[in-house]
């Protein structure tokens, strides 16, 4: 196809042409629209790869200087951001999942921030935020094999379309990159707020209650085996610092949580030797991933809305 060549219509009109030919034409319209305005397109770029340096130079400091508020904004910006673009763009599946997981969440945290706090909160919190890592986890690796299958040609040994495939191993990749990053934010501030309702966790300095050895500084329930036992349910783990936790409790605080210290006495956590499973591994290779992605979500449609609106300004367009 020789997208050059001009169209000529002569008596036909726009519906008369073939599809080859109205992609010509279009190609052609917007060429004539856009003829003469190279200086302004130079001009455009520039303004889009300025603004885009020094945002990323301030929020990079803002990071720095002032992290808790900047975690609040980013989260909320990964919340909601997404919504408007798909209440514009009338996406209703992800509106609906949006908020099934807006409502059930908004429990879990309402919960978790209440004081007192509830015994067996603790649990159920980490429950549902490691489901959702999981989930997220498992619907992201979905995603990738989807894509490489239509890579590979697999598609055409179950007679499939390959934009089809493709578009589904996107949504796929879409829906646990973005609700994992949600999830693990949401439970970083819960973490938080539980152990220092509890009294074994203080986010400033030392802990304001002593730690009975027979409890979890997580949850504050009574451990029900030794380390050195096999439990039922579930193991109690020493770290380094000797602390003993519930298993359960361990893995939500530093695998959901994005803890990397005892909850207790904020010595660094040794995680090679508390996950010695390979199988684990993945998961937290998982979640340093999942930090890049608000970056993509939050922050780049706010950049590029702002370079929008300077071009605008300025009446670049």
């Amino acid at each position: 196809m020789d997208l050059h060549q001009p169209v000529i219509m002569g008596n036909r009109t726009v519906d008369q042409l073939s599809s080859e030919e109205k992609y010509r034409l279009e190609h052609q319209k917007m060429h004539e629209e856009h003829r003469g305005h190279e200086k302004m397109h130079a001009e455009m770029v520039l303004i889009s790869v300025v603004t885009l340096v020094v945002v990323q130079l301030c929020l990079i400091e803002w990071k720095k200087r002032h992290y808790r508020s900047y975690s609040l904004v980013t989260l909320l910006g990964m919340w909601l951001v997404p919504l408007g673009l798909s209440l514009r763009s009338r996406y209703w599946r992800f509106i609906f999942i949006w908020l099934l997981f807006s409502c059930i969440t908004s429990l879990i945290v309402r919960k978790a921030i209440q004081k007192p706090i509830n015994q067996t909160t603790p649990r159920l919190v980490y429950k549902w935020f490691l489901l959702l890592h999981k989930l997220s986890y498992v619907l992201g690796l979905i995603g990738y094999f989807v894509m490489m299958a239509t890579f590979f040609g697999l598609n055409f040994v179950f007679n499939a379309k390959a934009h089809v495939w493709m578009d589904c191993g996107l949504l796929f990749v879409f829906y646990g990159l973005y609700y994992g990053v949600l999830g693990r934010d949401v439970a970083e501030i819960c973490a938080d707020k539980m152990a220092a309702h509890i009294g074994y966790y203080s986010p400033q300095g030392l802990s304001t209650r002593n730690l009975d050895p027979s409890v979890c500084a997580v949850c504050g329930n009574k451990l029900l085996v030794s380390e050195n036992e096999e439990g039922v349910i579930e193991n109690t783990y020493k770290l380094s610092c000797h602390h003993v936790f519930h298993e359960f409790c361990i893995r939500g605080w530093c695998i959901v949580g994005k803890k990397q210290t005892c909850p207790y006495c904020k010595e660094k956590v040794d995680l090679k030797k508390m996950f010695s499973n390979p199988w684990e591994k993945p998961h937290m290779l998982y979640g340093q991933l999942l930090d890049w992605i608000r970056w993509l979500v939050a922050w780049q449609p706010m950049i590029f809305f702002l370079t929008q609106g300077i071009n605008w300004a300025l009446g670049l367009e």
